[in-house]
């Protein structure tokens, strides 16, 4: 243990050891987590959800976004993750699919639907097909087919119509 005298912890008498005052930086919320964003302001969010907190569920989809796999919500509302650089998120609230599940793990009613209905195929594009849905549920509750078919997410795998029995079945179920 060491003590007050330790000469490890005591700094020369006449030290110019000062501490670094805290690094200016972009503050936003991610997942209910407050975090500083203190190095590039035009880092795409994505990058810094999967390089720096290994948030690794929110997927590449093109530089611009095709195919809606890097969907997430900011401040409630979907936005391509490539697409967002991390200066327009100050103050903001980020949820990713990491942030749908409880913290004792019980999936969110989404989640539970996609399961439900296998309607996950490889699972690559499943984080984007999740967030969309979430919106779409969000700002209408029980969806009609043709406002599913308008998410902007593309499956390889052929799931779409188990997607859109999943998205029914939230939305039946109540998705919040």
């Amino acid at each position: 243990m060491a003590h007050a005298q330790d000469p490890i912890l005591t700094p020369h008498p006449g030290s110019t050891i000062t501490p670094e005052k805290v690094r200016d930086g972009i503050d936003l919320q991610i997942n209910g987590r407050a975090y500083r964003h203190t190095g590039d302001p035009h880092m795409p969010l994505l990058w810094y959800l999967r390089d720096v907190l290994r948030l690794t569920g929110t997927k590449y989809s093109g530089e611009h976004g095709e195919g809606g796999y890097d969907l997430v919500l900011v401040n409630g509302k979907l936005a391509s993750a490539i697409g967002t650089p991390m200066e327009q998120l100050e103050g903001k609230s980020v949820l990713t699919v990491e942030g749908l599940a409880a913290a004792d793990g019980k999936l969110h009613p989404l989640q539970q639907a996609f399961v439900d209905e296998d309607a996950i195929g490889c699972g690559y594009c499943t984080p984007g097909w999740l967030m969309a849905s979430l919106d779409l549920l969000n700002r209408h509750p029980q969806p009609s087919d043709s406002e599913i078919d308008q998410l902007p997410n593309l499956c390889r795998c052929g799931c779409q119509t188990r997607v859109r029995r999943a998205i029914k079945r939230a939305a039946k179920g109540g998705h919040a």
